[in-house]
């Protein structure tokens, strides 16, 4: 099976969850009174919106290289994963307002309604649900190499905070009574603003990434030492790097003996491709220049 093949799967299978999760909630939470359940069914719709970014995105990032994209469109990819990022952010303030306006409810004297078991036991149940989702999704994603899926797969494991949150506030509210039911927007509140930091530390990569910002520090080492012990390298500089989605672009300056034929020079260039390839992958784009040992600076 191939890459798109399974994160399209894994993605549908999340989105089924999600819409089943999505209207159980919602019903929970009308009819057991609670805010922060309600809220809860709010973000695993949002989460169905997450999982039709990544299908749409990763589909488009498979196609590869044509003629309008020479580096292919894996950046489509990394976009998917800015774009969940930025609906959490979003999720999340709309969850930090609502909680707000309910928490200043209740100080100015107003007494909110009990949560009833019905939100308790959807709670429980969408913890269970999305935490399987999230351990199954983020595999995928990291065996694939793909952000957009470990973004996703954050995005199911803030709903089983999310409901891990409305438990919380729900059971408090129910075992303690009267102006204890503010435990329940209380909760929903500390909930955004977790999934405003998940959110934040999701968009920061990808924004380096659609900056063309260089791999890491540790990364290019490697490149350079992978480079430089092939047979016929004297020295490499001038390295340029950076993403295009799961795929790496590479480029750099190769020294070799001043002496060498064409043929030979063009060998040793093949040789670092194949290098180069076998560790990061054969979608790796690589472009080398070659300098005589006497002319490199």
């Amino acid at each position: 099976m191939s890459r798109s093949s399974h994160i399209t799967r894994i993605t549908v299978w999340g989105a089924v969850v999600n819409l089943l999760l999505t209207v159980l909630k919602m019903i929970a939470g009308i009819v057991g009174c609670s805010a922060a359940m309600v809220a809860d069914a709010v973000h695993s719709l949002s989460d169905l919106v997450s999982d039709a970014v990544v299908l749409v995105m990763v589909r488009i990032s498979a196609k590869g290289r044509d003629e309008d994209h020479d580096f292919g469109h894996g950046k489509y990819e990394t976009l998917a994963t800015l774009a969940i990022a930025v609906l959490l952010f979003v999720v999340g303030v709309e969850l930090l307002k609502s909680g707000i306006a309910k928490i200043r409810f209740v100080a100015l004297g107003g007494v909110l309604p009990m949560p009833g078991q019905v939100a308790l036991w959807a709670a429980l149940l969408s913890i269970v649900a999305k935490e399987v989702l999230y351990q199954v999704t983020v595999r995928v994603g990291r065996r694939e190499d793909s952000q957009a899926v470990i973004a996703n797969a954050w995005h199911h494991r803030s709903d089983a905070l999310s409901s891990v949150g409305a438990l919380v506030g729900i059971g408090g509210a129910m075992l303690f009574g009267g102006q204890w039911t503010v435990l329940d927007p209380v909760v929903s509140c500390l909930i955004s603003i977790v999934i405003m930091v998940v959110s934040v530390q999701m968009a920061l990569p990808a924004l380096r990434e659609l900056t063309d910002a260089s791999l890491p520090e540790k990364e290019e080492k490697q490149i350079m030492s992978l480079i430089a012990a092939v047979e016929g390298v004297e020295s490499v500089h001038n390295l340029k790097t950076r993403r295009s989605g799961p795929n790496y672009i590479i480029d750099a300056h190769i020294v070799v003996d001043p002496n060498s034929t064409v043929l030979e020079a063009h060998r040793v260039t093949i040789e670092v491709e194949k290098a180069l390839w076998a560790h990061y992958g054969t979608d790796t784009q690589i472009s080398l220049h070659v300098e005589p040992a006497e002319d490199a600076e």
